[in-house]
């Protein structure tokens, strides 16, 4: 499967950053060490909303270096209220074994990386496309029934391997809803915008989608020029519909800065989801704080989950590949900023103390 290959140019218009709140509370997930799985990182969150509750499940890498996804849950959005002693979901593979790619991404020995959740419209499945320590670094897709999520059954259906063989691959996501009758799976965002559609998510034994971020590109980089994100990795969180059109948060890095990882926001069609409406002139999120900056990878930023509740926009994002963090936006506001040129670089704030009675530092 193939995307169209034409290259669309870009109509955006540069605009400022909008602003985020991260939590006084961050990190909101951080290893444990009473759990083997888990004692060493905890990163890069899977995030979905179902039936009024945020779900994550989260990177997770302990004594044997491999990495599984935990699960967890909040009410509020940043309150961690229920998380899981034991790893929900593994990548089996025939022959395990050490993973240079995977090493170089995020430390592990091999397994599975940065879940992305999405339930395509109404359906009654919820599907999980991520990253598979496969014979290098690869595309992973499975599924598993929303009941069964919700009640814990963690009954995951098959899993497939959804790209190139002998390519490295990272972040892709799947929108949200279908567009023009079929399934849309966003795989590259440079240096060109690529798209597949198809009629199901199944794919067949032997069936993957061909996209331009190989082998060379995810080592080398997609650059732009004159810019924040003169090198730009991946999207990041699952697409969001907007009335602006699709939100798409992205993984970038400076040339000046390659041991820097920056989070970007761009706006893409509805319809013509290769083109580019909005892109943010500035990064939305940059590794400043002290837990984004001490933990396994120094100075990392990498939001894999973003939803909508109560008009706020809540993003999940990987902290210095140690810990999950958590900052918001309201929505309206964050779109408003998005959509409209400005001089001034917003500042990021801490969020308001008088709403929260927990103490600094305390997490679950």
């Amino acid at each position: 499967m193939k995307g169209d290959g034409k290259i669309k140019k870009e109509t955006k218009k540069q605009v400022s950053a909008p602003k985020l709140a991260r939590s006084i509370n961050n990190p909101i997930i951080s290893p444990r060490g009473e759990n083997a799985w888990e004692n060493r990182q905890t990163l890069n969150p899977g995030a979905i909303l179902l039936s009024g509750k945020i779900h994550l499940l989260y990177r997770a890498m302990g004594d044997d270096w491999l990495s599984r996804l935990g699960y967890a849950s909040s009410k509020d959005g940043v309150t961690i209220d229920e998380r899981s002693s034991y790893p929900v979901y593994e990548h089996k593979i025939a022959r395990p074994g050490f993973s240079f790619y995977s090493c170089s991404s995020g430390g592990s020995f091999g397994g599975i990386e940065d879940p992305r959740l999405i339930r395509v419209e109404n359906e009654d499945t919820i599907y999980m496309i991520y990253t598979a320590c496969d014979g290098g670094l690869r595309v992973g897709l499975t599924s598993i029934k929303v009941d069964d999520f919700l009640q814990k059954k963690w009954d995951w259906k098959s899993s497939k391997i959804i790209s190139k063989p002998g390519e490295v691959h990272k972040n892709w996501v799947i929108f949200p809803e279908k567009i023009k009758g079929k399934y849309a799976i966003l795989h590259s965002i440079s240096p060109e915008i690529l798209v597949d559609y198809v009629d199901d998510l199944d794919f067949k034994d032997g069936a993957y989608i061909e996209s331009l971020c190989g082998d060379r590109l995810y080592m080398e980089g997609a650059k732009r020029t004159n810019c924040w994100d003169n090198w730009v990795r991946g999207a990041g969180a699952p697409p969001i519909k907007t009335r602006l059109g699709w939100l798409i948060l992205y993984q970038a890095m400076e040339e000046k800065h390659p041991d820097k990882f920056k989070v970007g926001a761009m706006i893409l069609d509805l319809k013509d989801p290769t083109k580019i409406l909005y892109r943010a002139k500035e990064p939305i999120l940059e590794p400043n704080e002290i837990y984004e900056n001490n933990g396994f990878k120094s100075g990392v930023v990498y939001v894999t989950g973003a939803i909508v509740k109560d008009d706020e926009l809540l993003i999940y994002y990987g902290a210095s590949d140690s810990y999950v963090a958590f900052a918001k936006a309201n929505l309206e506001e964050f779109l408003k900023a998005l959509s409209r040129e400005t001089k001034a670089k917003p500042k990021l704030k801490k969020e308001d103390k008088k709403t929260k009675t927990k103490k600094k530092g305390k997490v679950k």
